[in-house]
Formats: structure tokens, C-alpha cells, sequence
């Protein structure tokens, strides 16, 4: 990552980390269930978390998996994550604070590796899924998770000013082409996949990047100027001029190592 963005990541997430911790959207769902059955099939000793958050995806592959290690680039984000899985007696969990695109492990050292609702912070996606995959043993399988990019032109630019606008560190969420041909670049061919519906709870997922006032008022303006179409797409709930919730669209990948 670069400097400037890295020290923005940190700077958002480190005053977020507890609510990330507690947060329903992130600490159960049928996209974790996915990530977790599939991880399950594999049956790795070792895997690695990159992009933690609050530790709820490590927190369940210990429940299975002899050593999980959790990375995350933040450090508050790591000891709030430290705290809340060490909290359930998952002892077997490492954390160390490390970029995605700068892995500190040796060549071939996992059998799975996860990342769960990082990757649109990542300012290139290819460095990162480089790692992944010399990180990887032979066979492995890389599980993960993002928000997927919108085909319609329109609808991508409506949806990545209103994910920039309340939190500034958010780049851009990729299409599943682009993750497929990315992957298959560095030599990991997509397994299985799945598309499955998130609903945002607008105060809950506001909330937690602890906009201003003013910041939360100018988008939520936003979003209720927008032309229909693109409140449509992303089934917005309203109730009146206020805002109650939205859906977007998570796509699910496991990709293993040729």
C-alpha cells in the first residue's frame, strides 16, 4: 500500500475497531457460513486471516484448525481482535500487524488463506493476490469475500461516491471478471463461487466510521437526490426522508493454487 493511503486505513479503522468487533453484519451471516463450510472441506493446519478486521473470520477457523494467524494492517483493529477472540478461548490464534501486499511469512506456509470484506481497501488488488499465492502451498485454497463491483457504469460511479463518502478509505469494489482474471494471473484458478445479498442497516453502518454530522447529512442528501434508478439498485429503504437500510451484493470465491 502506499504511505498516504496506509496512514488513512489506520487512521479510520483504529478509532473503529470496537465497533467492528461488535458488529452482527460481520460476526455471522451466510457469507461467513460459506467461508467457514468451505474452509472446513479443506481441512488446512495452518491458515492465515489477512485484513482481520474484528477477528470474527479467525475466531471461527479456530474453531477447526489447529494454527489460524490474523493479520491486519491497523493495530487497534489487531488488539481489539486479540482481545475478543482470546475472550472466547481460542488460544490457538496468532496476530501479528502486517500489509496485505507485504506478507511477512515464507513461501508455501498455509493450506488457506481467508479475506473477508477487505479487498476494496486495497489500492491494487494484483500485489496483494500475488502474496496470497507465494504464500500458499500447492493446493491450497485462497477463501474470499468482497463487495462486488456494479457492471452498469452509472450505478458504480452512485455506489462508490456514496462508499467514499462515508468512509475515505474505501478504493473500489471489483467486478467478478476482474477478480477471476486477476486471480488466474498468479496462478489460482477460481473453485467455487457465489453471489449473496447484504443488507446495510444505514445508522449501523454509518455509525461505525464515525462520520460528523455534517458528513452524514450531506450523504444522506446525496442518496435521496439521486436519480431512482440507482436508489433501486440497491434496494434503499426509506421512511419518508430517512434513510433505513440498503443492500449491496457480496461475491464469494474459493480459488486454489494450480
Amino acid at each position: 500500500m502506499t504511505d498516504v493511503h496506509k496512514s488513512q486505513v489506520q487512521a479510520q479503522f483504529g478509532a473503529s475497531a470496537e465497533a467492528y468487533v461488535e458488529s452482527q453484519g460481520h460476526a455471522a451471516g451466510d457469507d461467513l457460513e460459506w467461508l467457514l463450510s468451505r474452509g472446513r472441506q479443506r481441512g488446512a493446519a495452518r491458515v492465515l486471516d489477512i485484513a482481520t478486521g474484528g477477528g470474527h473470520t479467525a475466531r471461527g477457523f479456530a474453531d477447526f484448525t489447529p494454527t489460524v494467524v490474523a493479520t491486519d494492517l491497523t493495530e487497534p483493529m489487531l488488539r481489539a481482535a486479540r482481545k475478543f477472540i482470546l475472550g472466547e478461548g481460542k488460544a490457538a490464534v496468532r496476530f501479528l500487524a502486517a500489509d496485505a501486499d507485504a506478507l511477512p511469512f515464507k513461501d508455501a506456509s498455509f493450506g488457506v488463506v481467508t479475506c473477508r470484506i477487505a479487498a476494496h481497501h486495497f489500492p491494487e488488488l494484483l500485489p496483494a493476490v500475488r502474496q496470497v499465492s507465494r504464500v500458499l502451498r500447492p493446493g491450497g485454497s485462497f477463501l474470499v469475500e468482497d463487495i462486488l463491483g456494479h457492471e452498469e457504469p452509472d450505478l458504480a460511479r452512485f455506489i462508490l461516491e456514496v462508499e467514499k463518502r462515508r468512509d475515505p478509505s474505501h478504493v473500489r469494489s471489483f467486478r467478478q471478471i476482474e477478480w477471476t482474471a486477476f486471480l488466474r494471473a498468479v496462478g489460482l484458478t477460481v473453485i467455487d463461487e457465489t453471489i449473496l445479498p447484504k443488507v446495510r442497516v444505514w445508522d449501523d453502518w454509518t455509525g461505525r466510521m464515525r462520520m460528523t454530522p455534517e458528513a452524514r447529512r450531506d450523504l444522506d442528501r446525496f442518496v435521496l437526490d439521486a436519480p431512482a434508478p440507482c436508489r433501486e439498485a440497491f434496494d434503499f429503504k426509506l421512511d419518508g426522508d430517512r434513510i433505513r437500510s440498503f443492500t449491496d451484493r457480496m461475491l464469494l470465491l474459493r480459488a486454489d493454487k494450480d
